[in-house]
């Protein structure tokens, strides 16, 4: 016969250890989603604010006439805006690869060359960067007796492109590092050479873990591209102070216009946000 335990239900055990069980969050509450709430929700509000907007005063055009009057031409500066952020993608990818497989390379010097270079690059604010390429590096270059103008719509894209080769730089070199040193061993025990394990098995695998931070970090040099209106690129913050200067600087209009220039932005990078954590969940490595 059991003889009951004289402890009650939430006693202890004398000399018992505290147990903490393994848990996990559901899947659905791991990442926020727009949901048709808030699709009303930002209908419910632009059915506010566009009345008052369409309302003007004096004969002058009201808020949402003059967003409407000027979309073309502040667009055209957000198109301008894409394209920095593409072109300095492109050059700070081809060179952040080369930098990332300097860390990985054999050696003392070039290793050690390419992380304080990494390092330097990826603790900066950009726009100290901006600020730096902007004002030394000089108008233009003369090549073989030719002179090639250097604009500043090309020294910022190239400002931009120091931070984002530090930060691929940091992405190829975390991505090789993950890949089991059995991979090593296996292409080693096949006679392969140390370059083509790495450019035939290693890299390959690399991919699937190196498109999502790549992609966080062209979101992060997009959203930046405004910067370059501090430096006197005419993009599309610049056209939009133009446009209010033009308009006669009526406070008024001060939200309606960067509320579109924000709207621009957000409706560009939100998605590249969401397509990139679904490439996180796909590719999970467990």
């Amino acid at each position: 016969m059991s003889v009951p335990d004289p402890r009650g239900p939430g006693e202890a055990r004398p000399g018992a250890l505290p147990v903490l069980l393994p848990f996990a969050l559901p899947e659905d509450r791991a990442a926020v989603r727009l949901r048709p709430a808030h699709l009303w929700l930002l209908a419910g509000l632009a059915l506010v604010a566009v009345p008052a907007w369409a309302q003007g005063g004096g004969g002058a055009l009201s808020p949402l006439e003059v967003v409407i009057k000027w979309a073309p031409l502040l667009l055209t500066g957000f198109a301008f805006n894409v394209a920095i952020s593409l072109m300095a993608m492109a050059i700070g990818t081809v060179a952040g690869i080369g930098l990332g497989l300097a860390m990985l390379a054999e050696g003392w010097i070039l290793p050690r060359l390419a992380w304080c270079t990494t390092q330097v690059f990826r603790n900066v604010p950009w726009l100290v960067l901006l600020f730096f390429v902007m004002f030394l590096v000089p108008f233009q270059v003369t090549v073989f007796g030719i002179r090639v103008p250097l604009p500043d719509w090309v020294k910022a894209t190239f400002g931009f492109s120091l931070p984002v080769m530090a930060n691929v730089a940091e992405i190829v070199r975390g991505a090789v590092r993950s890949v089991p040193n059995t991979q090593w061993e296996a292409a080693e025990s096949l006679a392969f050479t140390r370059r083509q394990t790495l450019w035939r098995i290693i890299l390959p695998q690399c991919t699937k873990r190196m498109l999502p931070p790549w992609m966080n970090v062209y979101a992060l040099i997009a959203m930046a591209t405004v910067q370059a209106s501090i430096v006197g690129v005419t993009e599309m913050l610049t056209l939009t102070a133009q446009v209010h200067a033009a308009e006669g600087g009526r406070p008024e209009l001060f939200a309606p216009l960067y509320g579109f220039a924000l709207l621009c932005f957000f409706l560009y990078c939100y998605p590249i946000d969401r397509f990139t954590a679904a490439l996180e969940r796909r590719f999970e490595t467990r």
